[in-house]
This record gives structure tokens, sequence and C-alpha cells, in this order.
């Protein structure tokens, strides 16, 4: 169910087992929150919050030029719920005159969306 999907994706101690540890993400317009993969440093603040609907962030990185926004969707589809992922910007991140392979987000968000989050629900 949608309520399900929307608590795993506001609540940080559900986002930490699927997805990143985020101590200080509130779903709340805003909110500013930071973490870190590998060495690269993630800004955010919360956009827009329509609970158990949709949640933005704006996502940039230290060092990087260029700002992002991600936005996820949870769309009930009778007893199942699509969630719908849109990074939009990425092509807006330059380090050094070079662009950010718009690659690797695609293939993190199908990570995370098609089997990290399906993995995670699988098994509460």
């Amino acid at each position: 169910p949608a309520e399900r999907i929307w608590k795993a994706m506001t609540d940080p101690t559900e986002m930490k087992s699927w997805y990143f540890d985020l101590p200080m993400f509130k779903p709340e317009p805003g909110n500013e929150f930071s973490f870190t993969v590998g060495s690269a440093e993630h800004h955010c603040v919360v956009k827009e919050v329509v609970s158990g609907e949709k949640l933005s962030y704006s996502w940039r990185y230290t060092g990087w030029e260029g700002d992002s926004l991600v936005t996820f969707e949870l769309m009930p589809q009778g007893d199942d719920t699509l969630v719908r992922v849109t990074h939009s910007g990425v092509e807006t991140f330059s380090k050094e005159g070079k662009p950010m392979d718009p690659e690797s987000f695609r293939k993190g968000w199908t990570h995370f969306i098609d089997n990290a989050l399906p993995g995670y629900l699988a098994k509460q």
C-alpha cells in the first residue's frame, strides 16, 4: 500500500535500510539534510511534501556546479503502488568543466526503486 511505501521513504530509520543514512531528514518543506557517499558530499533541501503522494527535494554536490531536483510520486494501482522517480537537472552537474555521467543516476535510481525498496518492503 502507498502508506507503507511512504513510511519507508520518509522515516530516517527505515530509509537507512534501503536508501541512505539520512538522520537529519524530515519530510517538511525547508528541511535541509546532507549525506556522504564515498567522497561525494550531497546537500539537499525538501521542497514539496504531499503526505502519502509526493516528495521533492533539491540535490547538489559540494565542489560541483549544478543543481537538481528529485521527485518521488506514489500512485496507487489497485492493490499495488507505482513509484515514479524523476531526477531533473542532472545535466547541470559539472566539475572542472567535465559533466557528470547521467547514466550513473539512472542505474542508481533503478537499483533503489526496482530492487532495494521492494526487497526491504518484502522483509517487513
